[in-house]
């Protein structure tokens, strides 16, 4: 079995090659992925407090920009939603 170096190399090259853009290709896929967990976490977590907040007459207004921050931030943003519509409240 005669190898020749150069094909060798061409192999290399190429794995490199493919190892290279599946990092490219899989983290643009993660932040998706973190994007839409955090987004149906914070949909549900507005949907809890509305439903929890309806005993005691506390509602949260669910609107584009609330929705935006609670699918952004997640568990972080719907707290932030709460503490503003606190502050605005009294």
């Amino acid at each position: 079995m005669n190898m020749d170096w150069s094909l060798i190399a061409a192999y290399g090259f190429g794995l490199l090659l493919l190892y290279a853009l599946a990092r490219v290709l899989l983290v643009p896929l993660r932040i998706i992925i973190k994007l839409i967990g955090n987004g149906v976490l914070g949909g549900i977590l507005i949907a809890l407090v509305d439903l929890v907040g309806s005993f005691f007459n506390f509602y949260l207004p669910i609107n584009p920009i609330s929705a935006l921050v609670a699918g952004f931030l997640g568990l972080p943003g719907v707290a932030l939603i709460i503490i503003l519509h606190y502050l605005t409240i009294n």
